[in-house]
Order: C-alpha cells, then sequence, then structure tokens
C-alpha cells in the first residue's frame, strides 16, 4: 500500500473507499464478538468496575463516540496505544482470518486506472494492515486511512473530520468523487450527509433497516458490481 507522501495532491482518479472490520470480513468470522469480550475485559480491569457496569459503559460510549476508546480516552484518560495492545493487537486473527480468493477476484477486477482503492477504518494502523494481509489483498489498495490512537483528540467515523483525512490522505478533493462501503449503518448515514455515495453492507440474516442508510443497501460485497460498475473491468452482473 502506498502512502500519504506517495500520492500526487492533484489526483483526479475517483476514490472506493472499503471499511475493513465486519466489510472486508463477515460477521460470521466472530471476530467483533472476540473484541467486544477484550474490551469489556479492559473496561473491568483499568476502571476497576463490576463485569455489568463495563457492558453498559461500552455500549454507551461506542453509541455515542463510534469507538469505545474514545470514551475511555475522554473520561478516563487512558493510554490508547496500550488499549490497542491489549483489545486489537491481542486478537488471535491468525487463527481466524484466511486468505479470500473470492474477495480478491472482486478486487483484482477493480480497474485502477479508472478509480484509487482506499482503506478507511476506526481501527488503528496495526490491526488494519494485520487484517488486509490475512486476507491476502494487502497488495491491492493505494493506502490506508485510520483511527490514529497515538493523535489526541480521537478522530474516528462518523466524526466529519474523519471522512475530510481520508479525502486528504487519498488525495482527492471533490466530495463527488467518494465512494464508499461500510457495514455500519451510522458511517454510512455521516458519509451520504458529507457528500460521499455510500453502499450499506447488510449481510444476508441481519435485518434490513427500515429507513436506509445511504444510496445503496447491499447483502454482499459481489453487488459491489452492480452499484459502481463503473470501476469494474468485468460488465457482469451478479
Amino acid at each position: 500500500m502506498g502512502s500519504e507522501a506517495d500520492l500526487a495532491p492533484s489526483r483526479r482518479k475517483p476514490v472506493l473507499f472499503f471499511d475493513i472490520d465486519n466489510c472486508l470480513y463477515p460477521r460470521s468470522t466472530k471476530v467483533h464478538d472476540l473484541m467486544a469480550e477484550l474490551i469489556d475485559q479492559y473496561f473491568v480491569k483499568h476502571l476497576d468496575i463490576p463485569f455489568e457496569e463495563a457492558v453498559r459503559l461500552h455500549r454507551e460510549y461506542y453509541t455515542n463516540y463510534g469507538l469505545a476508546i474514545e470514551g475511555l480516552v475522554r473520561h478516563h484518560q487512558i493510554d490508547p496505544l496500550d488499549y490497542n495492545t491489549k483489545v486489537d493487537d491481542a486478537l488471535p486473527l491468525e487463527e481466524i482470518i484466511k486468505p479470500n480468493p473470492a474477495l480478491r477476484s472482486l478486487l483484482e477486477d477493480i480497474d485502477k486506472t479508472k478509480v484509487t482503492m482506499w482503506l478507511f477504518t476506526n481501527a488503528y494502523v496495526t490491526h488494519g494492515r494485520r487484517v488486509v494481509k490475512l486476507l491476502g489483498i494487502e497488495d491491492l489498495f493505494d493506502g490506508l486511512t485510520y483511527c490514529d490512537y497515538a493523535q489526541q483528540p480521537l478522530i474516528c467515523k462518523p466524526h466529519p473530520d474523519m471522512y475530510r483525512r481520508g479525502m486528504r490522505e487519498a488525495g482527492i478533493e471533490r466530495v463527488e468523487d467518494c465512494f464508499f462501503v461500510d457495514d455500519s449503518y451510522l458511517n454510512c448515514v455521516k458519509a451520504k450527509e458529507f457528500g460521499w455515495t455510500a453502499a450499506h453492507l447488510v449481510e444476508e440474516g441481519l435485518p434490513i433497516p427500515q429507513t436506509p442508510a445511504s444510496q445503496y443497501q447491499i447483502r454482499n460485497l459481489l453487488e459491489l458490481r452492480n452499484i459502481y460498475p463503473q470501476f469494474f473491468k468485468s460488465t457482469s452482473k451478479t
């Protein structure tokens, strides 16, 4: 993957932003569940509170800020890099996430002469890079915008400044040239409000929202061929 320094600021190609967790791999891997357990344990240990209160506070911070860690930093002054070591980097991802040939085939069919492929995650850089490496797709992306746990205040989706950061780092100036896929309802709502074209990934088996989050709603990443056909080499519909 390239870095911000490698990119020409005058790039005019559109950018296709991909969320990572529960988007490039399915929820059925249970990575989110394992992460939630580690977060709850972190709350218990570092805030010295009962488990039930940890679960409640974890949910409250995630709902209010988009990330549990933001609430921990904001209200309890924890060290976010220590949190990353004990939560994200402690996940046994090597035992869970495997190369996905079908995903790689889909991503390889995206015409990079027409669009820039960019990772866009609320995780820290170490987690994001580890996931795409395990999936066997790290070489297909031009760069990665992540929540920088070393920076204060923390900026993450769905805050508008995170979308601005993504654009700046991907070298794109117009919101009309930004396309996005994410499994988070709120992230897609805010992306659309910001001016991006967003696809909300709602996996099979999950309830369809009564009100769509954004311009598009898909059940599988393969449907990106249908909604963003201008970016694919192949014209076949799924």
